[in-house]
């Protein structure tokens, strides 16, 4: 088989692997199996909840194992005709067999990403929290290129982006942002996006046309709807209210309708400033509390999970896991899976894609990858 053709068969084989590890195979269909007898047990119908329940992991592990397979079918027949083809030297034939090889191989990357979305909140919408690092006016302006990033990337998904807190710089920039983005599995694509990113440039801000290293943090968290329960006392609460603030218009109020809540167990801080009303501000940001106390508990979660995992890292400030180089070269690297581009104008137009699909895929199987940072 020719090395164009070979490429794609690895990929697709790869893809399958993962998706078989990540169903844990032999027990997803005896699930599936025991899913469908309760679904033909009238009984289930008496109780609403359990019935969806019920239905939504069975369409989900349905859904999984029927594309595993349909893949694989696939997979045989083509690589049996391109075989075919080359014995015969019927080039036209091979070629076409090839380009359906590329076709399923994007394929079956495309399902691998969606069957690792099965975390309890990866379906939710999700909150995207940016803050600039230290740097000034640097990594002010580097945490305002973060924001339209993450912007870009849910509106080329069809995804609604609204900004719930907004801090800005003194000269250029942003403080701070926490933007709520509405879509499906927001948060399962989202969350791998929570570190430090880097940015390193010749300076717009420099007269002497330097190069500088700027870092601002990403904190992402889900959404949670009603079938998530946080219990959060409001004796554990400190709220305050003050006067919104930012780049003008909309942002400047002339009342003090802002509200900061505190959490004073954990220390979490959050706030909103986007509506005019205090109450709708206060609401908002009780719910970002209750998802970042969600968020709190599946890192606590996954860390018990992997205590033995010598790969595990902390999420969070001080953990660097992207550095972005415009000059002297163009590079995009992600410093745990190891992908790279070298069209960062493109990552930071919102192609996040093949980064945060490599870090869903590294979250199931668990392997280190060593890779060196850029200058």
């Amino acid at each position: 088989m020719r090395a164009e053709a070979q490429a794609h068969v690895d990929t697709i084989k790869d893809a399958l692997s993962l998706l078989r590890r990540f169903l844990n195979w032999d027990v997803a269909l005896r699930r599936l199996d025991e899913l469908n007898a309760r679904v033909e047990d009238q009984a289930l119908w008496n109780d609403p909840k359990a019935a969806q329940d019920v239905m939504r992991e069975r369409r989900r592990l349905d859904e999984a194992i029927t594309a595993t397979r349909d893949i694989e079918r696939e997979l045989n027949d083509t690589a049996e005709l391109i075989e075919m083809a080359e014995a015969e030297g019927d080039d036209a034939m091979a070629v076409e067999g090839t380009e359906a090889l590329a076709a399923l191989a994007s394929r079956a990357e495309a399902d691998k990403v969606k069957a690792l979305l099965a975390g309890e909140a990866d379906a939710n919408d999700t909150y995207i929290e940016i803050n600039s690092g230290a740097g000034g006016t640097e990594s002010q302006d580097w945490a305002e290129m973060l924001q339209r990033m993450y912007t870009r990337w849910a509106e080329r998904h069809g995804m609604k982006v609204e900004l719930i807190d907004y801090h800005a710089g003194e000269q250029a920039g942003i403080k701070s942002a926490t933007l709520l983005v509405k879509g499906e599995n927001a948060y399962g694509y989202a969350k791998t996006e929570s570190g430090v990113h880097r940015l390193v440039r010749i300076s717009p801000y420099d007269s002497s046309a330097r190069r500088h290293t700027s870092f601002s943090s990403v904190w992402v968290y889900p959404v949670i709807d009603d079938n998530i329960e946080v219990e959060v006392n409001d004796s554990d609460l400190r709220i305050d209210t003050y006067r919104a603030s930012g780049a003008g218009g909309q942002h400047i109020n002339t009342t003090d309708s802002a509200v900061r809540i505190t959490h004073l167990p954990t220390g979490i801080v959050v706030q909103c400033q986007n509506q005019r009303s205090q109450h709708k501000n206060k609401a908002e940001a009780f719910n970002q509390l209750r998802a970042r106390l969600y968020e709190r508990e599946l890192a606590e979660r996954e860390a018990a999970a992997n205590a033995q995992n010598a790969t595990k890292t902390d999420i969070g400030w001080g953990h660097q896991i992207r550095s972005y180089v415009l000059q002297p070269y163009q590079l995009v690297k992600d410093l745990r899976t190891g992908v790279t581009s070298t069209a960062p104008a493109d990552v930071l137009d919102g192609g996040l894609d093949p980064f945060m699909a490599a870090a869903l895929s590294q979250r199931v199987t668990g392997e280190a990858v060593e890779v060196e940072d850029v200058d």
